[in-house]
């Protein structure tokens, strides 16, 4: 039972009674309810999954308590439960074996190559989930950056996008909704744009990640899909964006939306709420973040804390970034937000 205020305190006259009590709107959950400015719902979520070769394979990503790597049969077989719970779309990462990857990244157009084999899978068995796809190359190459490398190991542009195209196109005519380069290089959008439209693929959606950062927040992503490793001491601040940098963002996200892309992407997503709040602010076009396995990785471990609530504290970090702007948000929690929503929707 709460604590009674002192009789003394209610006989104490205000000298001043205001007139815009905020708190009235606070007071009951209907109240709130009523005047809530962001809402979460499942129609939010993006559920991103590891795809392993094989079949029957199962392998926990350590770093990333609760996540599993899945061969293509397993991952088709809990499709059911995504579109039970009310989750629109999965994004496909590839797990890519040794002995497949190369400097050039050839697999990555392979028609039969892991996500092109994905794609098909999950169509078939589902064909109303949305399929979303990662056009970049970091996954199949054998040192672990999104493009093509010169001798000096300096990240070739030019080259690099017409290797790109050739991967979105393998991806558009194994099925994908959604192509997602994520590689920064300049003038991506633009060539895939042009390509698709060449081979008729009007409809393809492109999804850029448009605003993607130089992120310490990365390291659990890139030790699921083996590109950690063999990137070394090398990092990717030669093309992805330096931290600091906010202007910058508006002009790269300028420039896809230019070059024909449907949907941008501010990624990491809580770190950078600034700059999904002035992405939204200046563009009318579909916004997305990516709430990243380092943020992931950081609300498990929070969560292991007594005293801390991981349904509490997921439910308000993901919030937050819709009231940023963001209209879709890649988790990995996407599952079990949906399982919570349903429960319970957030602030009540």
């Amino acid at each position: 039972m709460p604590a009674m205020v002192p009789a003394s305190y209610l006989k104490t006259p205000l000298r001043h009674y205001p007139e815009t009590r905020l708190r009235r709107l606070r007071r009951h959950s209907f109240l709130r309810r009523l005047v809530r400015e962001s809402n979460l719902c499942v129609d939010d979520l993006i559920y991103p999954v590891f795809v392993l070769p094989g079949t029957k394979q199962r392998q926990p990503v350590s770093a990333m308590p609760g996540i599993e790597r899945l061969s293509v049969d397993l991952l088709v077989s809990g499709l059911e439960d995504l579109l039970r719970l009310g989750i629109p779309a999965i994004a496909l990462f590839p797990v890519v074996p040794d002995e497949c990857r190369s400097p050039g990244g050839e697999a990555a157009w392979d028609e039969q190559g892991l996500v092109q084999q994905a794609i098909r899978a999950c169509k078939s068995a589902l064909p109303e989930l949305g399929i979303i796809t990662d056009v970049a190359l970091d996954p199949y190459t054998t040192h672990g950056h999104d493009g093509l490398v010169d001798e000096s190991g300096q990240v070739l542009n030019d080259q690099t996008v017409a290797a790109l195209v050739r991967q979105g196109l393998s991806q558009a005519q194994a099925g994908s909704d959604v192509l997602a380069p994520s590689d920064m290089m300049d003038g991506r959008v633009a060539a895939l744009r042009a390509a698709l439209e060449r081979q008729g693929f009007h409809d393809t959606v492109i999804l850029s990640y448009a605003a993607k950062y130089a992120s310490a927040f990365y390291g659990p992503f890139r030790s699921a899909v083996g590109s950690g490793a063999r990137l070394g001491r090398a990092d990717k601040s030669g093309y992805q964006m330096d931290p600091a940098n906010s202007a910058e963002a508006l002009h790269e996200v300028a420039l896809d939306i230019q070059e024909g892309a449907d949907m941008v992407m501010v990624k990491p997503g809580l770190p950078y709420l600034d700059i999904l709040w002035r992405v939204k602010e200046r563009y009318a076009v579909p916004l997305c973040a990516y709430q990243v396995s380092g943020e992931y990785a950081l609300l498990k471990a929070a969560a292991g804390q007594e005293q801390l609530d991981e349904r509490a504290l997921v439910l308000e970090s993901v919030l937050a970034l819709r009231r940023a702007g963001a209209d879709a948000i890649f988790s990995y929690y996407a599952p079990q937000l949906a399982r919570w929503l349903q429960e319970d929707p957030p602030g009540g």
